[in-house]
């Protein structure tokens, strides 16, 4: 199937299909923070598993094992946001690619720019609601740590 578009119209089709690039760039960043969390919490993990392996005091034992289990559900929290970011990020690259093609080619494509556009949003809500859940068993976390100390 040969396109008779114009330059004009190519460079229209360009604009119209590198947009959502803005919102993938934007992802990219929120994946960014939320490696950097699950990094943290690895870390945060392993000291505790060292300390616990050297523990001799049973309640200090008691208290790394709670955490853990804790930190293990952070981890899972995140892993599943990650995952919905990515899905996000890969169907907004599926939009611009399909944007690009129907425009080309002239083929109609509505139902395909549309069900992409919802199901990256979807996903990216999805993420975010993972990762706030994420960040308010952190603060719960914090919070038993300190009430402990007292």
């Amino acid at each position: 199937m040969a396109s008779v578009l114009s330059i004009p119209d190519l460079s229209h089709i360009i604009q119209l299909a590198v947009a959502p690039v803005f919102l993938l760039a934007g992802i990219a960043g929120f994946l960014n923070v939320m490696t950097g969390r699950l990094g943290r919490i690895v870390d945060r993990s392993r000291v505790l598993e060292e300390r616990l392996d050297a523990c001799l005091e049973e309640k200090m034992a008691e208290r790394a094992e709670a955490e853990l289990k804790l930190l293990q559900r952070r981890m899972g929290l995140n892993n599943w946001s990650i995952g919905f970011c990515i899905l996000s990020g890969l169907l907004i690259c599926l939009l611009v690619t399909t944007l690009f093609v129907g425009g080309y080619w002239g083929i109609n494509i509505r139902a395909g720019i549309v069900l992409f556009f919802v199901l990256a949003m979807m996903s990216l809500i999805v993420a975010l609601v993972l990762f706030l859940k994420e960040t308010h068993l952190a603060i719960r976390t914090l919070r038993q740590h300190r009430e402990r100390r007292s």
